[in-house]
């Protein structure tokens, strides 16, 4: 593991590193949760298994030992400056995360050069509450994207994009209902995006 520096206090960086690696894949926790959810292991499982490094990262608020998430702009810099804490080897740079992760990964896909994002249960709104949407954050994104949405998440089903595709698998927010629906949609667009 990692430690990271960062605007807003130390991040951890946790390093799965393949031989001979095609790209790298950096995924960030959702809101209240750590980097040992299910679909973001699943997500790393696939990533590894198809030749790509894989990152973990906890944000500065987990390190810290505290539940509620910072502010959206120290999110964002803190992951950056995670970002800018792995090797710039050339190699492809996907960003993701679940859930909160996931917007953070699309808020700072420009800052941080990714070549696409991918989003496990991105939060298209806050549960019972559709008219305040986070739309505009994944519209933002000018590389692919992958939304795996749960069919009956409370946070919504964000729409397609030019850009982003939206695979709805059965299951709710934390997508570990059926994990190899997870898998599947990520191994498949993985092998699309990255050639």
């Amino acid at each position: 593991m990692d430690i990271v520096e960062t605007p807003h206090g130390l991040a951890n960086v946790h390093r799965h590193e393949v031989g001979d690696p095609r790209g790298r894949l950096a995924l960030g926790h959702g809101a209240g949760g750590g980097v040992d959810a299910p679909d973001l292991e699943a997500a790393a499982q696939v990533a590894r298994e198809r030749g790509f490094s894989v990152a973990l990262v906890e944000q500065p608020y987990r390190v810290a030992g505290r539940k509620s998430p910072a502010p959206a702009h120290q999110l964002d810099a803190a992951w950056t400056a995670a970002m800018e804490s792995l090797p710039h080897d050339g190699l492809p740079l996907i960003t993701g995360g679940r859930s909160s992760g996931a917007r953070v990964a699309c808020r700072t896909a420009a800052a941080t050069g990714a070549s696409a994002v991918l989003c496990l249960a991105f939060p298209e709104h806050p549960p019972g509450k559709p008219e305040k949407t986070r739309q505009a954050e994944l519209d933002a994104v000018s590389v692919p994207v992958l939304v795996v949405q749960g069919e009956r998440d409370p946070f919504g089903r964000p729409q397609p994009t030019e850009h982003a595709e939206v695979v709805v698998v059965p299951g709710n927010h934390s997508l570990k209902s059926d994990l190899d629906a997870v898998r599947a949609a990520v191994r498949d667009w993985l092998e699309r995006v990255v050639t």
